[in-house]
């Protein structure tokens, strides 16, 4: 396995010592400043589904919330990865992330002088979405700055369970405050994110590769040339685009909580947050440095768990099934995020990792966002069961065509730059 950037003797890793990234205090303020983030865009997440259906009661319109936040992270990939190579990357994660609390401060006032239509919310969406779209790819770039090679495949686990530990309380926490009130849930919303932007630009400076050259085409253009050229690095990113966006259920959880499992607002937390305890139970059990080998065939493996367990939740009537399946597909899910992640960042220049993380983050917002926008409209058409089991089982499929297309990926071994 090539691994762009890093001496061979930081390779080895710390395997005994589970909490090795936090002991760089610039990890522990990155880290902080992405749970901050992430569990106050699952805040607003919980509080637009539920207030946008209570208005509209169309599965559709939940749909065009997914579409509506990727769309500038597609239009405006170009720029977002080109500016997280040139500058300060902790700058735009602080910028981006004063953005967005500011979009929330927005809401709460939509909720003080109450809505008859929904696009006035779109509209605040839209910009939501161009300060995630900037925060995004800065963030994942950064990540191999902050922290030495021989603790990289640590900081990777942390640095997802930063972002699943968020969805478990996000979501409760979101569906407990929208039940007071919409603007206690939004007025919370824009407090975290305030601090995690103090948080990112507190990160001490680090050493970053920056990109010097003269903006052109073909500098705009690298991280493209690079994903195609780099099989590794293009199935990897291709594969959460087409998983998640056939296999995600986030967007029907409303649905489901509101008219299949008549479980409330609270109750849509619960599930919610049920894939994220999935997920972090699996990322404490992967920061040990668990997987040592095969690595590629143990991600087809659990992307395939995860389809079936979505299938699972699709046909359920029972509230603790439901749950259940939820939290094993986020744990599958864990596993191969960690292992998609860590190979994207090992197999990537750090003068490109900012192009090369834009596009990932366009494609892992297309698997998420526009997953919401599939499931929101087969389920206007079909109906919501129909729409999660096809999904399911579209996930499967993809597992299996991607492990025969990208034979390279699937043969990809360790994950601590070894081949």
């Amino acid at each position: 396995m090539k691994s762009s950037d890093m001496p061979a003797e930081d390779h080895e890793p710390a395997e005994s010592d589970r909490f090795a990234a936090f002991r760089h205090k610039a990890f522990l303020r990155y880290w902080l400043a992405r749970f901050l983030s992430t569990f106050s865009v699952n805040v607003v997440s919980v509080s637009v589904g539920w207030q946008i259906y209570d208005l509209t009661r169309n599965p559709f319109d939940l749909g065009l919330v997914g579409l509506i936040e990727f769309a500038p992270a597609l239009l405006l990939v170009l720029v977002t990865g080109s500016a997280a190579d040139r500058f300060g990357r902790r700058m735009i994660m602080g910028v981006s992330a004063f953005g967005e609390a500011i979009c929330a401060a927005v809401l709460v006032y939509f909720s003080f002088v109450g809505l008859k239509s929904v696009m006035p919310v779109f509209i605040v969406l839209a910009f939501f979405g161009v300060a995630r779209a900037f925060f995004a790819p800065a963030t994942a770039a950064l990540l191999a700055n902050v922290v030495p090679p021989k603790d990289f495949a640590n900081a990777v686990a942390w640095n997802s369970s930063a972002w699943q530990v968020a969805s478990i309380v996000g979501p409760a926490v979101g569906g407990l405050l929208y039940g007071i009130s919409a603007q206690t849930s939004y007025v919370v919303a824009v407090v975290m994110m305030l601090a995690a932007a103090l948080l990112s630009l507190l990160i001490p400076k680090p050493a970053q590769h920056s990109e010097t050259e003269h903006v052109t085409l073909d500098t705009l253009l690298a991280g493209f040339s690079y994903v195609w050229r780099e099989k590794v690095v293009l199935g990897a990113i291709s594969l959460d685009l087409f998983v998640v966006l056939l296999g995600g259920v986030v967007a029907l959880l409303p649905v489901f909580a509101r008219d299949i499992l008549e479980l409330g607002p609270t109750g849509l937390g619960l599930l919610r947050a049920a894939p994220g305890v999935g997920a972090v139970a699996m990322a404490l059990w992967l920061s040990g440095g668990k997987i040592r080998d095969h690595a590629g065939l143990i991600m087809f493996a659990c992307v395939a768990v995860f389809g079936l367990a979505n299938l699972v939740f699709g046909i359920s009537t029972l509230a603790w099934l439901s749950i259940v399946m939820l939290a094993l597909a986020g744990a599958a899910d864990m596993v191969s995020v960690y292992i998609r992640e860590t190979l994207i960042q090992l197999w990537t220049p750090d003068r490109l990792r900012g192009r090369v993380n834009a596009i990932n983050m366009v494609f892992v917002g297309a698997s998420n966002e526009l997953g919401v926008f599939r499931a929101g409209t087969m389920a206007g058409f079909i109906g919501a069961v129909p729409a999660v089991v096809l999904g399911g089982v579209g996930a499967v499929a993809v597992a299996g065509l991607w492990a025969w297309v990208f034979p390279a990926l699937r043969k990809a071994r360790h994950l601590d730059g070894r081949t």
